[in-house]
């Protein structure tokens, strides 16, 4: 699954219609350059191919009175919409070891209620248990991985990587039982979209002190 398409969706999504620049700035400002291979290049030819596909309805804006090319703002159709909210749910459950995709699914989490969010989890946790039953059956020797040599070091770190996600994955079902955050049909959802003209404290390039979320 690509974790850019399901970021791309998100940022649009928020901010009901937006230019490239701006998806570009939310994901930078999320940190996605960092964790996952959501790169300027990548981003806008995500847009230009969802656009492409249906997903998203493009705008041609008028250039400015200053000149310049005309600017595209995208904004999700219904079947967007609705791809949207099947990379999300299908990002919470699976369980394949990639954080670019879990990252991003857990960016977006807030877009569903609260009662589905928790369910979804306790489905990630039940495949995560699943999985580490499947592996450990025929791959993890009782005597500990030295007796596969080094090699066994590999299962061995993906059993960890398995239990640690499970762990973390019950703590946040946990967190959401009790009461944290803002999910759908709650109130007002916290904003993780920078606003037109706003500053990007996480920008790569010059930073200013002044320079605030």
């Amino acid at each position: 699954m690509s974790a850019i398409r399901l970021l791309v969706l998100g940022s649009v999504r928020q901010h009901g219609r937006a230019h490239g620049y701006q998806v570009r700035n939310d994901l930078e400002y999320w940190g996605a350059h960092e964790w996952s291979t959501a790169k300027p290049g990548s981003i806008y030819h995500a847009l230009k191919q969802m656009a492409k596909q249906g997903l998203l309805h493009a705008h041609e804006i008028a250039p400015s009175t200053v000149g310049g090319p005309p600017r595209t703002e995208y904004e999700l159709t219904e079947r967007g919409t609705e791809e949207y909210f099947r990379l999300v749910r299908e990002s919470l459950t699976s369980y394949d070891q990639k954080m670019d995709v879990k990252s991003a699914a857990l960016g977006v989490i807030v877009d569903l209620p609260r009662v589905e969010a928790v369910s979804l989890l306790r489905e990630r946790v039940r495949r995560i248990a699943e999985w580490r039953s499947a592996v450990t059956e025929n791959y993890v020797p009782e005597e500990g991985p030295e007796q596969l040599g080094h090699i066994g070091e590999i299962m061995n770190l993906w059993v960890h990587t398995a239990d640690a996600d499970a762990q973390w994955t019950q703590g946040l079902i946990e967190r959401i039982e009790g009461g944290a955050y803002t999910f759908a049909g709650e109130g007002e959802p916290f904003v993780g979209v920078l606003t037109e003209g706003q500053q990007n404290p996480y920008a790569t390039g010059e930073r200013h002190p002044g320079d605030h979320h």
